[in-house]
């Protein structure tokens, strides 16, 4: 028994374009970690408490 496999023949027009159409595909990425503070925030919160040491004395 022979195993022969079948050959496929390509046939190229041999004027004009070809043409693949190109069908945009969600992609997925990682998820983004906000922070629960921005940074201003945090810098506000540390001048005001500083301010407030500083009032204290």
């Amino acid at each position: 028994m022979s195993t022969a496999k079948p050959t496929l023949n390509y046939i190229l027009p041999k004027d004009g374009a070809l043409i693949q159409e190109d069908v945009p595909t969600m992609i997925l990425c990682k998820p983004k970690i906000l922070p629960l503070k921005s940074v201003t925030l945090e810098k506000l919160e540390k001048m005001q408490s500083e301010a407030e040491k500083q009032a204290k004395q």
